[in-house]
């Protein structure tokens, strides 16, 4: 983003360089379109220290994967600026396409033909001392991405929410010292009781009041009455948070899931707004790596498609004059 930025015309903003921003900025690049991917460097996945169940890429660091995409959205021409995005709107602007204003945080403004948000999400995890500082490394929240590198171990499952039942029953194929910690779960029917344990899956109703250990590495959960139970990994949930503030004005659909409110999107990623796409997991909480891309690559090549509509229709109107 160069100084005149302000006056230019971007094709498409992309907002995150996550998997899903990276994967539409490479159909959007090799599109020949004019392409800006603002971002504030701190993709969701950062705190862990290997990806999984990405093919062709297991065990790969993000970081890297996230380098080898911005090196090859850079190839086709693609911009990028470390920058907050504060709000996209309307443009008043009278001149040639319709257009997005994106404003910076730093109150700069950018013009847009298309938006595209990939921005992830916050996980705002339990209020439990020592839960947050080893998010990533022994506190862990999907079983697909981390379940196999503690197989066999002991696992605790931390609940926050009812839905974590479906996480227990997910972790004990990894393992068979698995112990759920059902307070924040809300009260068990019996026979969901009777479920778990039909699996050897302990439950202790008494909630977590700390989390201890050794750098990194969880050693222990303690209760409210003083009991010390000792884990290898701890499997948690937060609150899912979209990073999508900047959108609020425009007042897009949205649609209740049972992790929270999320932007309502059709199969390419299109919102309720006809210039603007969301991939990853700021319109799909639960999507993974692979998933992501795969989401951003079908918003990027919507885009492209919408804008090709776009060019022939001005075309055709200047000929009529």
């Amino acid at each position: 983003m160069n100084s005149t930025a302000e006056a230019e015309v971007y094709d498409a903003i992309i907002i995150g360089s996550g998997a899903a921003g990276l994967s539409a900025a490479q159909s959007l690049g090799r599109a020949l379109r004019r392409t800006l991917i603002l971002d504030t460097g701190a993709p969701r996945n950062r705190f862990a220290a290997q990806m999984h169940n990405v093919l062709g890429h297991d065990g790969v660091a993000p970081r890297e994967l996230l380098d080898a995409g911005l090196k090859e959205a850079a190839r086709y021409g693609v911009e990028r600026a470390e920058a907050g995005v504060h709000r996209v709107s309307e443009s008043t602007r009278d001149s040639g396409p319709r257009e997005l204003v994106v404003t910076l945080d730093s109150g700069v403004q950018l013009f847009a033909r298309s938006v595209i948000a990939a921005s992830g999400l916050t996980d705002e995890l339990p209020e439990v001392p020592g839960l947050a500082q080893r998010w990533g490394s022994s506190v862990l929240h999907c079983p697909y991405c981390h379940g196999w590198e503690f197989r066999g171990q002991c696992l605790a499952v931390l609940a926050s929410t009812p839905m974590q039942v479906h996480q227990a029953q997910l972790l004990r194929q990894w393992s068979d010292r698995l112990t759920f910690f059902s307070a924040g779960a809300g009260e068990l029917s019996q026979e969901t009781i009777e479920r778990l344990r039909a699996r050897d899956v302990v439950v202790e109703p008494t909630p977590v009041v700390e989390v201890t250990g050794d750098g990194g590495a969880v050693q222990a959960l303690v209760l409210e009455d003083g009991r010390r139970v000792s884990v290898d990994a701890i499997f948690a949930a937060g609150r899912l948070l979209p990073r999508d503030h900047y959108l609020a004005s425009l007042g897009l659909d949205r649609e209740d899931t049972p992790v929270g409110s999320f932007l309502k999107v059709d199969a390419t990623g299109q919102t309720s707004h006809e210039r603007i796409w969301a991939a990853g997991n700021v319109a799909s909480p639960m999507a993974t790596v692979p998933t992501s891309m795969s989401m951003g690559s079908f918003a990027g090549a919507a885009a492209n498609a919408t804008l090709v509509s776009e060019d022939f229709d001005l075309a055709v109107a200047g000929q009529n004059k």
